[in-house]
């Protein structure tokens, strides 16, 4: 979904002015569980709960805004691809959001970790992560980076550039390493989903493309640099996807690459990873596919292209991240404001502005990305009313939710919870307006733990020499 105009059509009549996937809800105090880690209830007033604790006593313990993780939910999530993707490689794409306990726990639940930059490794690196289990990404990945991913061992690196492929192997001959490499290509899919999160079609920065016969000479190369082990062939179409369909049209188009580089050279890659991207529930519209049925469905892709080629079932990897860690976690807000605006023709609109905004959830400003929210701390028996909740930010597209039914009571002091905010949220956190950016904390079993302590003003002090 686009928009226009970060206030989108305000000057419609009140009964319209809410998109057409977003129904009035029949009581406007209910979850609808898709949105939400299986850990999270309400009670009968109306009060969030995560794993056998409610919001009000998070709220006190750690203020607010906060990320909200449930910790058993993450790793079912981990440990569900684990199992239904059982002989392939399943590597947790940290970029979705990564601190030292997400990565010893996706670690524990059977998953490799693939990293995207130093600063991402050097997370994994800390967490004692296997680095045999971990890959490294990036369209321009710096001398640093690479001589980090030597030294570490990690258990391959995706290649993006010519520059890349002759730098990296003028490295290894010094360090006397030889690392295990992966080319990554453009299909020239077009994912459906928004440009800034369709990676593979062909005018864009990532990848060698197929079609151009880039990729074909990046494999030549790297496979007659002996500094370097080319293992396979990396393909990533983009991010927030519900179907299989895009991953079918990668695979023939990666695979027929695979087989012609075997006739080249006598001999087949023995790796193919077909990246990530599934999509999550944020709103009613959104109809995820669990990992069950994508495992079912790539497989039999996968099997029925190779045998078309008559070629053998490489070794398969995929690259969950937003699919685990978005569910588990939500983020809790204190109302500060509330102030309903006439519009055009006697409608209005509720405004509910929080204490967090763009700062910590950059991704409906960045993408028009779609969110839900709930009244979180009592239940109330006010009518539904079409709200937006908005931040603190001096911007007017500090918006975090920009359409749902609310409670008519909202009020300052209220609390609001905005689910499947583990992905991306804190990742893509900013000191915008310098706001110190939120904690992460992990529920279980009643009891909660900082993953990632709250930034303060002196934090932000400290960095300021001048």
């Amino acid at each position: 979904m686009t928009h226009t105009h970060v206030a989108g059509s305000i000057h419609a009549d009140a009964a319209s002015r809410a998109p057409g996937w977003l129904a009035v809800p029949d009581d406007v105090n209910a979850l609808m569980p898709k949105l939400w880690s299986d850990g999270v209830t309400k009670d009968a007033d109306g009060v969030l709960r995560v794993a056998g604790l409610d919001v009000t006593e998070i709220a006190a313990a750690v203020g607010t805004p906060a990320y909200v993780i449930d910790e058993a939910d993450l790793r079912a999530r981990a440990r569900a691809f684990a199992q239904a993707f059982a002989g392939w490689h399943v590597y947790y794409a940290g970029k979705s959001f990564l601190c030292t306990k997400v990565a010893r726990w996706v670690a524990e639940e059977g998953l490799g970790i693939d990293t995207c930059t130093g600063g991402e490794l050097a997370v994994a690196r800390r967490a004692g992560v296997d680095m045999a289990t971990v890959g490294l990404h990036g369209n321009n990945k710096s001398v640093a980076e690479l001589v980090a991913a030597l030294e570490a061992g990690v258990g391959r690196i995706i290649v993006d550039s010519f520059d890349e492929i002759a730098r990296l192997g003028h490295l290894a001959g010094e360090l006397g390493k030889r690392p295990r490499v992966m080319v990554r290509v453009t299909t020239g899919v077009e994912a459906h989903t928004h440009e800034y999160i369709s990676t593979a079609h062909e005018d864009q920065k990532f990848g060698f493309s197929i079609a151009g016969g880039a990729a074909a000479e990046a494999l030549d190369l790297c496979q007659a640099d002996e500094r370097l082990d080319l293992i396979g062939i990396h393909s990533h179409i983009g991010s927030q996807i519900f179907d299989t369909e895009g991953f079918e049209v990668a695979a023939r188009r990666t695979l027929r690459l695979h087989a012609d580089f075997a006739t080249r050279h006598g001999v087949e890659l023995p790796e193919l990873d077909l990246g990530g991207g599934f999509g999550i529930a944020y709103t009613s519209q959104d109809t995820p596919a669990t990992p069950a049925h994508l495992a079912e469905a790539l497989n039999r892709i996968v099997r029925a292209e190779c045998a078309a080629l008559g070629i053998a079932v490489p070794q398969l990897s995929i690259e969950p991240g937003r699919s685990i860690s978005g569910p588990s976690g939500f983020a809790l807000y204190t109302v500060g404001t509330v102030k309903r605006v006439q519009l055009d023709g006697g409608a209005s609109r509720l405004y509910v502005a929080v204490d967090g905004g763009m700062s910590d959830n950059i991704r409906t400003a960045l993408y028009a990305a779609e969110y839900s929210a709930t009244l979180a701390s009592r239940r109330s028996d006010a009518p539904p009313t079409l709200a937006r909740v908005v931040g603190k930010h001096c911007e007017g597209g500090d918006i975090l939710v920009r359409d749902e039914f609310l409670p008519s009571d909202v009020e300052p002091g209220d609390l609001l919870a905005v689910p499947a905010a583990g992905a991306y949220s804190r990742s893509m956190a900013s000191n915008y307006n310098h706001v110190p950016r939120p904690p992460v904390v992990a529920v279980r079993d009643g009891e909660i733990s900082t993953l990632v302590r709250r930034e303060t003003l002196d934090d932000l002090l400290a960095l300021d020499v001048g």
